[in-house]
Parts: C-alpha cells; structure tokens; sequence
C-alpha cells in the first residue's frame, strides 16, 4: 500500500501531469478492435469531466481513467488502514496470498496498462496455443491455499458496514476529482487536440485511400 502524499487537488494535478507526459507515446493500434465495452471506461464520470468521454480513442482514454483510479484507491487503501481495521485485515490477507501466486501476467504494468484485458480477441478456429489468463489461473490453482476460518454472523455484519463505508468515501472522492479536473480540461483537451486527433485523422485518411485504390473489387 503506497502512502497518500499531499492533497487529492495535488495528486490529481500530478497525474494529469504524468498522462500529458505519456500522451506523445501514444500511436493508434493497428490490431483487430475489441468487441466488448471496457467497463472502466464506458459511462466514465471522471471521464466525462475531464472532457475525453466523446471521439476520444480507448487506449487514451484508459490510460486517463486508471491514473484517476491511483488516486481513488490510494487514498480509499489510506482511510480503510486507519478507520477499517476488518477490512484491511482482510486486504491484507487478500494481498499476501497473492503474492504467493508464481506467475501474475499483469503484474508491474504502468498505470497506461492496468485493467487492460491480458490476451487478444480470439480468432474463430484458430485456438491459441496458450493465453496468458490461462497460465495465470493455473498458476493460481496450483497454489490454492485452504480456506479461510468462516466469519461469525457479528463478524459479517461488521465486515459488511465496513465495505459499506468504504464505498461512500470512494464515491465521496470521485465526486471531488471530478469537480478538480474542472480545472484541467482546457489543457487535456489541447494535448488531445495537439497530439490525438491529426493520427486520427491520418488513420483515417490512409484508410480511405486504401478503399480508393484501383486493386479493389468494383474500383
């Protein structure tokens, strides 16, 4: 668990900070799109507040909302270690037993990286020799622990009031970082502007011209 260093208006300015630095890297993937809505981001408030919820490309987008969700769990790990102790005994069972797991594929990936699914989309009758969720959850079945000693009733209830807690003030800091990102959107919206759209709009343009080329059908 990482300490909460300064403000949460100071951490979010740093983390927009570190994605601008990041959004120059960025290049439009050339592989086969996914099908499937990426449930951190689609519907995003903190997206909509930060001004990329429309005609901005997935990975730019997710590369934004999980640096916000730094900040989110940060602080949430911060005010669950002082004020929920059930919960973070539980947390910190959770963490230690997977820190036993041999192999964890999505391990050490920058926050640009996190959440994202491990493997590519499947190809109908072209089955993958191996997949990297496939080695991760062998991995984690062979080091299956025995279970842990069932809670009491008292013990659930409390452990329930905890959890409940704990959700209210990760929602409480969603609301304040939304309101904060106010302050961002001009120069998100002009590195967007800058560096995004005109790759875009090559992508676009290329694939254009490859549709107009005399090689296709009916040309």
């Amino acid at each position: 668990m990482k300490p909460v260093q300064g403000s949460i208006e100071a951490r979010v300015s740093s983390e927009v900070d570190r994605w601008l630095q990041w959004l120059p890297r960025w290049r439009p993937g050339t592989h086969r799109a996914r099908v499937r809505l990426c449930q951190k981001c689609f519907g995003s408030p903190i997206l909509a507040a930060a001004g990329l919820d429309v005609d901005v490309p997935h990975p730019v987008q997710h590369a934004f909302s999980m640096r916000m969700k730094t900040v989110i769990d940060d602080a949430v790990d911060d005010y669950t270690a002082r004020n929920l102790p059930l919960l973070h005994r539980e947390i910190r069972l959770a963490e230690e037993r997977k820190a036993r797991r041999p192999y964890r594929a999505g391990e050490g990936l920058d926050p640009e990286y996190l959440g994202l699914e491990l493997d590519p989309e499947p190809v109908p009758d072209q089955p993958f020799l191996f997949t990297l969720a496939g080695l991760e959850a062998d991995t984690a079945a062979a080091a299956a622990e025995p279970a842990p000693r069932p809670f009491t009733p008292e013990e659930k209830e409390a452990l329930r009031e905890e959890v409940r807690l704990a959700d209210d003030f990760a929602k409480q800091l969603g609301r304040r970082i939304c309101v904060e990102l106010a302050q961002h959107r001009r120069r998100i919206g002009n590195a967007v502007e800058r560096l995004v759209e005109p790759q875009v709009a090559e992508l676009l343009a290329d694939l254009e011209r490859e549709l107009d080329a005399p090689g296709w059908p009916g040309a």
